[in-house]
């Protein structure tokens, strides 16, 4: 919202700077975004042009002898046709910066004269679109003073970040309120408007659909306008605030809309056929808007229609065909109040963003509707002439105050403030509010109308806060824990963290993806349900809420595979969606690698075939991204289950389901199926997995007591290398399992680095060759104690898995 100082001085009587009045706004909740103090301006000066000869390069130049109230007069080279000797206008130095062409100004030559400057045109000081010269002022213009000063174009802008909750400060009146109840000044009482009303309204409106869609409507007829260009005053001040001065009849409505926060709109009588009927619009009809675009409509859609179809969509924007021109001699304004609803949903739909939808779907003043009109009309009638028609009203019942009991002690309770009974009255008086009733202790107050975001007492709180002053509030320590080392995280918290810090160590890249997908995807990854399409998707093609972290990122792997980053490691811990309850909501822990980003590309590995890595990534590769999870989170591995096959969106072959225990899923991993990648358009060597953290069990109590701490062994770590032939059924895990039981002291690790199969270990069979490591704590071993140690290694995978040891 902006506005500049003088036109809130129209609202406010008062004395306070402009810093002064920057302060307070923050300080009332108004928080002052920008202030632009015009300085831009300063430099330019009224100067009189004393000669004007023709350049001798350019018949189209002239060299001007420029006074600027000094006594020294400057050579300057001029292309303006209408420069001339005696005239009085804007003149820019060298190091003067010139906003309208984004130009510093320096001594220069111009076609081998020297130019000392420049006399402007309005368009180059950004005061309007006029080039055709330069600014021509009257003889009575001071010379030798500021331009900016003479123009008023010195003053301040200041911009406000206004809330969605205070559609009453969408106007420059209604920050003058705040500012006069907060003690920075005077409200001044707006003058009630006085015109002479002859004849009646002709036209006929009818009100054809629900009452909440348009509780109002309010219009009259203007005859014999003259609609030309607005006035200085309100030009420059619609300019401040960036809108571009079209007639004055247009102009008046854009300045209702920030002056008094009331979107108004006119319409050429003349053009309009018939009565004007609000209603909702019908399937496939169309109007070519003020913005010359067209837009298709359909019955969630409000408009004025008459019976040339519609002509206006209600509370947004109006139509091409009705539109006031410079030939319009008969207006009709229009007063009506509009569904805050129907008007963000239609805007939304039609990407349509206007003034007046921004005051709508917040909601305006209904009581202010007819005297909005009278305003209008007044500046109508002021600008263009004309005469005014009775005004009529439709459908408006009147506005129901709220009103809502307020106990004072609240203000203490929730804001710490002590403010006095007299003192929160007097507050809730000056903003507006009414107090109807109440003793010492509570009151029943009245909320105004132009307040509809105040439905309660904490409202009432917030009022007397702000007012009161927040900065008074005093900061107070929280309350101790009675625990030093007392746990703040929850569990779930916990190992969310734990579980990014793992993945990011392992040399993924953490990814935010939207939690709404194609529904496409969404039934894909076992969702798409009804519960969870979204009633209103920012787009098409974020119409679901997601069943998995998977799509999001698959597709994030492919964008960056478009953009020649084909090895891509990433993963996201966040919230997936199986239904509309919170207990359907999951935590999920998921990853995709594509390409050759894997882990296993170096080093002593079963799966790595490329020499010096380069391997594209495979189910393993998931696996040990899962299980890495699993382990950070403080699972041990040891007791968890994993079992061949996933969901159906991987490999049936090539994946893997988590468990502990024959129902509890932990989580998912494996390469993904051909047909999952090519619905999403997504190829690559690609594997990913998920965890669902949520479904971690609780980790056991244990008694707290201090541990010694762990200490390195003095003694050597040993490998030793098996090999075992085993039937081609038999799972490595298996082996691993069988050959780590041997010894749990001894035995720190088992990795497998070879697999062979081949006529040589027979039909059926299968290699699996295992690396152990032992790592002595207490003495060194001796060869006997190796041999005792082999056999009961190479004893257990026998047993366990009926295999033998390779010869």
């Amino acid at each position: 919202m902006k506005f500049t100082l003088s036109w809130l001085k129209d609202h406010l009587e008062t004395e306070a700077s402009l810093e002064q009045i920057c302060e307070r706004l923050t300080a009332i909740g108004l928080e002052v975004e920008d202030v632009d103090d015009k300085a831009a301006y300063k430099p330019f000066v009224i100067a009189r042009i004393l000669t004007a000869e023709k350049h001798p390069e350019a018949d189209r130049l002239k060299v001007l002898s420029v006074d600027a109230g000094d006594g020294k007069p400057v050579q300057i080279v001029c292309g303006a046709p209408n420069a001339r000797a005696g005239m009085i206008g804007a003149l820019a130095r060298p190091g003067t910066y010139v906003p309208g062409i984004d130009v510093t100004l320096s001594v220069g030559k111009i076609r081998g004269v020297e130019s000392h400057g420049m006399m402007c045109s309005e368009k180059e000081l950004n005061i309007s679109d006029d080039h055709n010269g330069i600014i021509d002022l009257p003889e009575d213009a001071p010379v030798g003073t500021s331009f900016a000063s003479y123009a008023g174009l010195d003053d301040p802008v200041i911009e406000i970040n206004l809330t969605p909750n205070r559609p009453d400060c969408t106007s420059v009146f209604g920050i003058a309120r705040d500012l006069a109840a907060s003690g920075l000044g005077k409200l001044k009482a707006p003058k009630a408007p006085a015109f002479k009303v002859e004849g009646e309204t002709p036209v006929e409106v009818k009100l054809e659909l629900e009452d909440h869609l348009c509780p109002g409507f309010a219009y009259r007829l203007v005859r014999g306008v003259k609609n030309g260009p607005s006035p200085k005053w309100m030009q420059q001040r619609l300019l401040s605030i960036g809108l571009r001065p079209i007639s004055a009849l247009v102009d008046v409505t854009n300045y209702m809309t920030f002056d008094q926060g009331r979107p108004m709109h006119v319409f050429d009588a003349d053009k309009v056929k018939g009565a004007l009927v609000v209603r909702r619009a019908k399937e496939g009809e169309e109007i070519l808007a003020l913005d010359t675009r067209t837009y298709k409509l359909n019955p969630n859609n409000v408009v004025i229609a008459d019976d040339n179809g519609p002509e206006s969509i209600g509370g947004i924007m109006g139509g091409e065909h009705s539109g006031c021109d410079e030939n319009t001699v008969n207006v009709l304004i229009e007063s009506a109040l509009w569904d805050p609803i129907n008007i963000a949903k239609t805007g939304r739909a039609h990407g349509i963003i206007t003034d007046a939808r921004y005051r709508f779907e917040r909601g305006v003043d209904p009581e202010y509707m007819i005297p909005g009109l009278e305003r209008t009309t007044e500046l109508v009638l002021e600008m263009c002439g004309g005469t005014a028609a009775a005004a009529k009203v439709e459908g408006y019942k009147g506005h129901q105050k709220k009103v809502v009991d307020f106990p004072y002690s609240e203000v203490k309770r929730l804001t710490g403030l002590t403010v006095s009974n007299d003192e929160s009255r007097q507050i809730l008086t000056a903003l507006g509010f009414e107090i109807l009733s109440g003793d010492d202790k509570a009151a029943k107050v009245s909320v105004p109308s132009w307040r509809p975001d105040v439905d309660g007492k904490a409202d009432l709180v917030e009022e007397v806060m702000r007012m009161f002053g927040v900065d008074k509030i005093k900061p107070e320590p929280l309350p101790p824990t009675g625990s030093v080392n007392g746990k703040i995280l929850t569990t779930l918290q916990i190992r969310t963290r734990t579980a990014r810090r793992a993945l990011a160590a392992r040399g993924m890249l953490e990814a935010v993806t939207w939690s709404f997908i194609p529904a496409e995807h969404a039934k894909l990854f076992g969702g798409g349900s009804e519960k969870l399409k979204l009633v209103n998707p920012i787009a098409a093609d974020m119409s679901n809420m997601r069943p998995s972290l998977l799509p999001g990122l698959l597709t994030a792997a492919q964008r960056n595979a478009d953009r020649g980053f084909g090895d891509v490691a990433i993963f996201e811990v966040s919230g997936t969606y199986e239904g509309d309850t919170p207990d359907t909501q999951r935590r999920v822990a998921g990853g995709v690698r594509r390409g050759t980003a894997s882990l296993a590309g170096a080093g002593r590995a079963w799966s790595n075939t490329a020499k010096g890595g380069g391997k594209p990534v495979d189910v393993f590769d998931a696996k040990a991204d899962a299980l890495a999870v699993l382990e950070a989170c403080g699972i041990p591995i040891s007791n968890v289950q994993i079992e061949q096959g996933g969901p159906e969106w991987y490999h049936p072959g090539r994946s893997g389901t988590i468990k502990a225990g024959p129902k509890v899923i932990l989580g998912t991993f494996g390469e993904f199926h051909p047909k999952t990648l090519e619905a999403l358009d997504v190829s690559g060597a690609l594997c990913g997995f998920e965890i669902y953290v949520d479904a971690l069990p609780e980790p056991k109590k244990k008694a707290t007591r201090t541990k010694a701490a762990l200490e390195l062994s003095p003694f050597q770590m040993v490998k030793r290398d098996f090999a075992f032939v085993v039937e081609k059924a038999v799972e490595a895990g298996a082996i691993i399992k069988a050959a780590t039981s041997a010894d749990r002291k001894l035995i720190t690790g088992v990795n497998v680095f070879d697999i062979f199969e081949g006529a040589s270990v027979g039909e059926g069979k299968k290699s699996v060759a295992i690396e152990v490591l032992i790592q002595p704590a207490d003495k060194t071993l001796t060869d006997e104690d190796f041999d005792a140690l082999t056999k009961k290694i190479v004893g257990n995978v026998e047993k366990s898995t009926g295999g033998a040891l390779r010869a």
